[in-house]
């Protein structure tokens, strides 16, 4: 009669060892709830729970990785542009991912979206295109502020991809283009007014010293008249005098 008790009896112990036996890799841990109330945090290896009274919710505390889907963000100076990202993040407090947020996979997500159009849309085209480094440290440090209550930690936030408008593309060539053609313009009128000022000098000191453009004027003589079949013809008084000079330029560069 004892026997046909011990039988079913053993079976209903170890379903209930069964169901109180846990094991959890290294990299997870398990929040325990009993009764409804936190009762702890278990894990990793063996630990026991008590079947129907105690509940268990295991946590990954592994890197994750969320593909941020392609968002059309408004930039600062009225350009839209479709930006997509991929940010990583890890569970540092399991319980406050568990008690704190409803699911912090979702949340964390959907956190991630609307904080890229955040900073996307404080800046212009320029920093989003050049800047990737400094638009990548602020939306992880906007992340790693808002999912600090969650026991989640921000590690890492890349922008994947940037795409414009094929329209926009071109409008912002033809500014590139402008731009340059006003750089190359501005340097040109600044070398004219540079060389302006040196002929002014130059004039400034033939008016003060009259000797100093007859020499100039006899060095220009003389090199016109080292071509053999050049003849020079001068209006100036001492033009007797230049003559001379002039042969003996050349006969001396001959």
């Amino acid at each position: 009669m004892v026997e046909q008790y011990i039988i079913p009896a053993l079976i209903v112990l170890v379903i209930i060892l069964s169901q109180s036996i846990k094991v959890v890799k290294e990299y997870e841990r398990v929040v325990i709830f009993r009764l409804g109330r936190f009762s702890g945090v278990k894990g990793p290896g063996v630990f026991f729970i008590i079947p129907i009274i105690d509940t268990a919710v295991k946590v990954d505390l592994r890197i994750v990785t969320i593909d941020v889907p392609k968002q059309a963000v408004i930039t600062y100076d009225n350009v839209t542009v479709a930006v997509d990202a991929v940010v990583y993040y890890k569970v540092l407090n399991p319980e406050s991912a568990v008690t704190e947020v409803e699911d912090y996979k979702y949340a964390t997500s959907m956190l991630a979206q609307t904080t890229l159009r955040d900073v996307v849309g404080r800046i212009e085209l320029d920093e989003v295109l050049s800047g990737r480094e400094e638009v990548n440290k602020d939306i992880q440090e906007m992340l790693d502020v808002s999912t600090d209550p969650w026991g989640i930690k921000v590690t890492s936030v890349t922008l994947r991809d940037v795409s414009v408008d094929e329209k926009m593309l071109r409008a912002i060539a033809q500014q590139a283009e402008a731009e340059r053609e006003k750089r190359s313009r501005i340097i040109l009128a600044d070398g004219e007014y540079k060389a302006s000022q040196k002929l002014l000098d130059a004039a400034r000191l033939y008016q003060e010293v009259p000797t100093t453009i007859k020499l100039r004027e006899l060095q220009t003589i003389a090199e016109v008249a080292r071509e053999g079949n050049t003849i020079v013809v001068t209006n100036t008084s001492d033009s007797g005098d230049i003559a001379a000079l002039t042969q003996a330029f050349t006969a001396k560069n001959k």
